[in-house]
This record gives structure tokens, sequence and C-alpha cells, in this order.
């Protein structure tokens, strides 16, 4: 076989100069005949004969073995060794012109070698990109559609070039949304429209294929999808309706998308949406939940939605999900509650509806994320003094609050659990919920968060230990002492970086210190006036206002 094999390369040189067809035809069949038998030994004999640089001119459009040339060079390029010995033979442009053609075998066999020389190469995947194969092949899946082995070829090749940022754009300007969900209502067979799903999920993180999938009726499908494998317990149909519903939940990201569906919240989908919900499956119930946060993406939509009875719904979804429940539905529904509270009109409603209890259900949750989403919905909801009073004086949450905000490996969880402590103060001003706070060991953590590297963190603190200084300085004179906050102060003070409202709150801060002896002490040891008056010529006029009172509250006190 390998002097066959020898023979017919060094033939091949020959005719492929010549190019006399019949020899040419039957050294390629030999050829092929060798890689079906063992590719890799053929491919490195291919190599190392110097023929592929002959196979460029033989890529001719007209020609009746361009088919035959290009199906070796796909073979030889399911080696990786042998991708780069294929660009650098210049194979590439005469591939990318061969899909062109009219002849179905040739395109065929032409996707496949691009396909196996690009794969896995980004590089070589964005110089596709630019050479304009996306608009060439739309265009070919649209002619060929009848054709299985072309679509099929076309799929995957969009499959690994929708995984590029940069061919986004590309596919938005074509209509590959028609396409393939013209494609998708053909297909009856789950592999098939497995293969879809693979191209248009990378897809439909764009938005504007988002709002065009939609336009497509991409949507009508999915649901009919989920209406069929619902109640199936074969794992084909478990898989694709998990598929088709996270699917659906992608397509609400958009802003577009997500209101065009949402339709006034009358929509068919909107409705078929809310009846996912109460359903007994739980990718469901988790799609609904997950669907519903996603149209919570504005007041008017979480108005509508929460005067319709959405909340109610939701409270008992996480009912069914309280002991030993499903931790990503948790998540889901503690998310679209979260969102739902965002308008200030809905909170009056989602208090009185018991939306609190229900959350409080999740206190003892040992999943950050479920964490997350319970600290953001109570913090959305307690703007209103009633409802900060009442969870403030819950020593269980905030037990739980203050350990929270020691959890680093989750800063998210952390930075919530601050900033939920800082409201109960800033919306209760009182004096029990304080005291609730200092016996729980909060105090440490609302001083630290005044150095957080938010500024908006920095500034909720320091109004909340303003508050704390005004209202129960002596039940907290001992904590701010040991948390050293008189000398962050100073530091934030001093420090030119610091936030105009950053420095104001600082002195007000300051002010109501003075009423605590051990504190007043230590202001003044740090010679806080110095840098006080510094800032009478702040840029800012509230600052520098604040700097002449503190300035003379510090002197009278000295």
């Amino acid at each position: 076989m390998a002097d066959n094999l020898s023979d017919t390369l060094k033939k091949l040189k020959i005719t492929a100069v010549d190019k006399t067809e019949d020899s040419l035809e039957g050294c390629l069949d030999c050829l092929l005949q060798a890689l079906a038998q063992n590719n890799m030994e053929t491919s490195e004999k291919i190599q190392g004969s110097g023929i592929l640089e002959l196979f460029a001119n033989l890529l001719a459009p007209q020609s009746p073995c361009t088919a035959k040339v290009a199906n070796i060079i796909a073979e030889v390029a399911k080696n990786e060794f042998m991708r780069i010995p294929c660009v650098d033979a210049g194979l590439i442009s005469p591939l990318v012109q061969l899909l062109n053609s009219k002849d179905q075998e040739v395109l065929l066999q032409t996707g496949r070698a691009l396909g196996n020389i690009c794969y896995d190469s980004h590089s070589l995947q964005a110089q596709l990109i630019n050479m304009g194969v996306i608009p060439t092949l739309v265009k070919l899946l649209g002619i060929h559609c009848q054709n299985a082995a072309l679509t099929e070829m076309c799929l995957v090749a969009f499959g690994n070039l929708a995984e590029l940022e940069s061919s986004k754009e590309q596919f938005a300007s074509t209509n590959i949304a028609e396409e393939l969900v013209k494609l998708f209502k053909k297909q009856t067979e789950h592999d098939k429209r497995e293969m879809i799903f693979e191209v248009l999920a990378p897809l439909a993180e764009n938005d504007a294929i988002k709002l065009q999938l939609v336009e497509a009726g991409l949507v009508e499908c999915l649901l009919e999808i989920v209406q069929q494998k619902v109640d199936s317990d074969k794992e084909d149909d478990t898989a694709e309706l998990k598929t088709a519903s996270d699917l659906m939940v992608l397509l609400l990201l958009g802003d577009e998308s997500m209101q065009k569906l949402f339709e006034g919240g009358k929509g068919n989908v909107f409705q078929r949406v809310l009846s996912w919900i109460p359903s007994n499956n739980h990718q469901l119930q988790l799609a609904g939940a997950l669907a519903i946060a996603n149209f919570a993406r504005n007041d008017g939509n979480c108005i509508h939605m929460v005067d319709n009875g959405i909340v109610e719904k939701l409270m008992d979804l996480l009912d069914r999900h309280v002991e030993d429940g499903n931790v990503t539905v948790q998540h889901a529904a503690l998310s679209a509650l979260r969102n739902l509270a965002i308008p200030v009109v809905n909170k009056a409603k989602m208090l009185s509806a018991g939306v609190t209890e229900a959350v409080l259900k999740f206190l003892k949750s040992e999943m950050p994320p479920v964490q997350f989403k319970l600290l953001g919905t109570l913090r959305m909801l307690i703007d209103a003094q009633e409802a900060a009073e009442q969870l403030g004086k819950n020593v269980k949450l905030v037990e739980r609050l203050v350990e929270w905000c020691e959890a680093k490996d989750h800063a998210g969880v952390m930075g919530e659990s601050n900033r939920l402590l800082s409201a109960l103060i800033r919306h209760s001003k009182s004096k029990d919920v304080i005291k609730t706070i200092v016996q729980s060991g909060g105090i440490k953590h609302l001083v630290s968060m005044a150095t957080s590297e938010h500024v908006i963190m920095q500034n909720e603190a320091l109004v909340a230990l303003a508050l704390i200084a005004a209202l129960e300085l002596g039940t907290a004179e001992k904590d701010l002492e040991s948390a050293k906050l008189v000398q962050i102060l100073h530091r934030l003070l001093a420090d030119e970086r610091s936030a105009p409202e950053i420095k104001y709150n600082s002195m007000v801060l300051i002010c109501a210190l003075m009423g605590s002896e051990s504190l007043h002490k230590e202001v003044e040891d740090l010679a806080f006036l110095d840098v006080v008056s510094k800032l009478r010529g702040h840029e800012n006029k509230s600052v520098a206002q604040q700097a002449s009172l503190t300035e003379q509250r510090l002197t009278v006190e000295s």
C-alpha cells in the first residue's frame, strides 16, 4: 500500500500540472481510498509530498474533479497537524469561492473542508467571517433546505461561527432567523431539532436576532414543544422541554422582544408562561419564574402584573419549595419578586400580600444565590417606615444579616446584607431597631461598609451611622469605638479622592459623635480641625458650608 500511495502521489503531481482529467480522477480516487483505510498515515504522506500546494489550482469551479479535491482536503484536515499546512497552501480562499457553486456535492465537500480546517480556531473562523461566508451560507440553507447533508453542514458551520461575537452583526443582517424557524417547523426528529437549537442558543444572545426570532414565530414553536413534552418521562423529551423553555427565557432578555411578547399583559405568550408557574414540572416552574423576572424589567409591566395577581402565584410557588426545595426555582421566584418590588406603588401592595413573611421562610437557606435574592427582595420592600421597623426588630433576621456580613467568599451576599442593615436603620429611624442591631453585633459591619469601594454603599453606611449617633449613641458608643469609626472618618475627610457626599456625611457624623465623651476625645486627639478647615474652600457648596459648621462645633467643644 505504501508503495502504491507513493506512486499515486508522484503521478498526481504530474497530472495536477497537466490536468489530464481521467488520470487525475483516478489518482484522486486512490487517495480517497487510502485516506479511508488509514487517514493519519496517508495525511502525513500527503504533507511530505508537497502536493497540498497544487490543490489550490485544482479547486476550479468548472472542473469535474473539484468535489473530490475538496473531499480530500476535508479528510486530511480531520488531523490537527494538517490544518496549518492547508492554510499555508492557500486553500481557504479558493474554497470560500466555491461556496458560490451550484453543484451540491461541491458545496457539501467545500463546507466540510472549511469546517475541518478552521475547527477550533477562532482566528481562522474570524477570517472566514471577514471573507463574507455568513450571508453565503444563509443563502445556501434557503436554496438547498431539501438536501439533508447540506443543511447539516450549514448548521454545523453556523454553530461554530455563532460562538464568535464578531459574527452576530453579520447574522443579524441576513434572514437567518426566518430560515432557521422555517427549518425548525419541518423537523420531527429530536436530533435534527437539537442541531437547530445549538445554533439558536448562541444567536439568541444578540438582541437584534432575538427580535427577529420572535417575529419569525420561534416562540410559538417553543410553546408547542413544551405542550407536547410536558407530561413525558422520556429522557429526550425532558431534555427538549428544558432547551425550549430555556430558549424562551433567553428571548425575553431583549427589551424589544420582551415587550413584544408581553403585549400589555394580554399576550398569548405571557398567559402561557403564567400557566407554567403552578405546574408540577420543576423545569417549567423555573422557566415561568425566570420569564416573569424578565417581564418585570420596566415599571409598567411590574405594576400590571402585581395588579393582576402574579405575587400570589409566586408566593404559592415558593411555598412549595420551602422544605428541601429546588434551589434554582427558589432563586428564580425571589428574582421575580425583587424586580416586581422596584416600582414604589407596588411596595405596599406586596407587603400587604405577605411577601416579607413568604421570603423570610428562606432565612435558613445555605445557598448564596438564594440568600442574595432574598436580601435584595427585602431591601426593595422596606422603603416604608413601618415595614423597616417590623423587620428591624426581627432578631432572627438581624442575627442572620450580621452573620452574612462576614460571608467573605460571597461578595454579593456580604454587600446586600450590609445594605439591608443600613436600610433598616435609615427607613425605620427607630431606637428599637438600632438596639437590636447593636445587640446582634452589627455596628462593626456598618463602620467597615463606610470604607466600601462603592460610593453608594459608603453613603448609606454614613447616613445609618449618623442616625445611630443621633438616636442611640450611648448604646452604640463602645462598638463605634472598637470599630475605629473616628479614625476612618479622619481618613475619609483627608482623602482627596472621597466624593463630596462622603465628605459631607462624614462631617455630619463627626458632629453627632461629639455627644460621647470617649469619641469626642478621639476626635480631639486626631486634630480634625486641620482637615475640616481645609474643606471650607471646597468647590462643592454643601461641603464648604458643612465644613464651616463642623469647624465651629469643634472649636466650641474643644
